[in-house]
């Protein structure tokens, strides 16, 4: 068997895999099912409740209209760009770009001094060039992520404060950007830079939800477009706010304590096979060398990482919950 058979093979193998992918992640039928009711409750309730809820639903379905979210309208490179943002580190495009190719081809070249055949390098050089920045960038997002939403309703129980004493809007989230240190300083210290240079605060919140992408500041940007156009006690709505948030934590937390043994089997069954392919790799070496140059080999080993893939994948999806 030749390598172009090979590479047959290992891109039906990773067309087989996508396909499975797309199957599993398609739109949630019950999703589709609750909105459906939402809209009949709208249509044919005589509660004062829901005629409101209905407006607010409404007015929120015209701004994002108007608003588009980040991804929409973006090609991968202003995506990517997005990305490196929302890691808080002063990191380039072309830094991102020179890392990826680094990595590529000292991959590439570490296997192909090794003795391994040039596709299998190119494969795994590719792979590891592409996902590890990626997977890094990632960590440091989700990280920062966690470090905003815990701090979060603090910051706007500091702002409920400054509010309640008679300042404005404006002043109180420059206050909040003091006296609050980490990723929530540095996004509300945004805000103000923005409404110095003359953009609205609507608009200087949008962009900050649009980098953050969390719901918790999706949420505040909500409750103050609101409460800029019906009026009402803004101290008051954001008090009940950070209750709201701080219970949404507690939530998660204890999701996070009920899930923590599936999450850790999954992990032990994920990477069980890596683990024992490295001992062997060190105690006898010739005894799995053939994966790196024996073509059936190769293919088995090809076909084992993409069912493995498939069962990380399912695995994944099953201990992923959201709130």
């Amino acid at each position: 068997m030749d390598m172009m058979q090979i590479f047959i093979i290992g891109a039906g193998t990773l067309v087989c895999l996508l396909l499975l992918i797309f199957a599993f992640a398609g739109p949630s039928g019950a999703k589709a099912q609750a909105k459906r009711l939402d809209k009949v409750k709208f249509r044919h309730s005589e509660s004062a409740n829901v005629k409101v809820e209905a407006q607010m639903k409404k007015a929120l379905s015209a701004r994002r209209k108007q608003h588009r979210p980040t991804g929409d309208n973006m090609t991968r490179i202003e995506a990517l760009a997005v990305r490196l943002e929302r890691t808080g580190k002063p990191w380039r495009l072309s830094q991102f770009a020179y890392v990826c190719v680094g990595l590529f081809i000292v991959t590439t070249v570490g296997l192909f001094t090794q003795g391994a055949p040039i596709l299998l390098c190119l494969f795994v050089g590719l792979a590891v060039g592409v996902g590890f920045p990626h997977l890094a960038i990632s960590f440091l997002i989700a990280r920062r992520v966690g470090k905003f939403t815990a701090s979060f309703p603090d910051a706007i129980e500091l702002l409920v404060r400054g509010l309640r004493s008679g300042l404005p809007v404006t002043e109180t989230i420059g206050v909040v950007a003091k006296e609050i240190s980490g990723p929530v300083g540095e996004e509300f210290q945004k805000v103000v830079d923005r409404i110095k240079i003359g953009r609205t605060m609507e608009d200087a919140l949008l962009e900050s939800a649009k980098c953050l992408n969390t719901a918790e500041f999706k949420f505040f940007c909500i409750t103050i477009a609101i409460q800029r156009e019906t009026g009402g006690n803004l101290a008051e709505t954001l008090s009940n706010l950070a209750d709201v948030l701080r219970k949404r934590g507690q939530m998660k937390l204890k999701i996070k304590a009920m899930s923590s043994e599936s999450k850790a089997s999954a992990y032990i069954v994920g990477s069980l096979p890596f683990i024992v392919f490295g001992l062997v790799w060190s105690v006898n070496p010739e005894y799995i060398a053939g994966f790196f140059y024996e073509e059936r080999l190769i293919i088995a080993g090809l076909g084992g990482l993409t069912w493995m893939s498939i069962g990380v994948f399912i695995m994944a999806k099953m201990v992923n919950f959201e709130i």
